[in-house]
């Protein structure tokens, strides 16, 4: 799967939103969205063009599938999926994104952002239901518990991200035992749990095209 290896802080700068993709280090001031909060590029601080009905829904699917770093077959998938169910696609959508292990991990605090989250899940740091997975696009489903794997609860990296979740906060869907270094799903998210600025009707008129 093709990767993207840049500056992080250019898909925030592109897309006029801090999305917290590098951690404790977009809380501090080093963060280069809080200094430079225009486009990438020689032309970034003169973009203020207006933009096309299509332009708007491309950027908000764009932002959202950045967000939880996704490819565009990934993110596609997820759409598809989502419109297959009952209810409204756009909240179905979010949903997925949520749902999945890698968010879960980060949501939960065991990892300070969702790449590291699905780095960790790769590299076979956490069970589920006791079970060990290593899929980052694992969906859970109500009652399951994410669990550190006892060998890895001494990693340094894991131990400081669950030290610093306090300031980020875990939502209300999830629960924390954080001296058992382990969580589980209370319920599915709902709309009102997300509160990152997403327009996701955007992206059904986008697909809907």
């Amino acid at each position: 799967m093709a990767r993207y290896t840049g500056s992080v802080c250019r898909i925030c700068r592109r897309e006029n939103l801090k999305l917290f993709l590098k951690g404790d280090r977009c809380y501090s001031d080093k963060c280069a969205f809080d200094r430079r909060s225009y486009a990438p590029g020689e032309q970034g601080q003169r973009r203020r063009g207006k933009i096309s009905d299509y332009g708007v829904q491309l950027r908000e699917k764009q932002k959202v599938k950045r967000m939880y770093g996704l490819s565009e077959k990934q993110f596609h998938l997820s759409f598809v999926e989502a419109d297959r169910q009952k209810g409204i696609t756009g909240t179905n959508l979010l949903v997925l994104l949520e749902r999945r292990l890698d968010n879960v991990v980060y949501r939960l605090g065991f990892a300070n952002s969702r790449s590291q989250g699905r780095h960790f899940v790769r590299h076979n740091h956490f069970l589920v239901n006791g079970k060990q997975v290593n899929i980052p696009s694992y969906l859970l489903a109500v009652g399951d518990v994410v669990s550190v794997r006892e060998k890895s609860q001494k990693v340094q990296a894991i131990c400081d991200s669950v030290e610093a979740v306090v300031r980020r906060g875990v939502p209300q869907w999830l629960d924390l035992e954080k001296d058992k270094m382990k969580g589980v799903v209370k319920n599915l998210p709902v709309r009102d749990d997300l509160t990152m600025p997403m327009q996701e009707q955007l992206i059904v008129e986008l697909y809907s095209k």
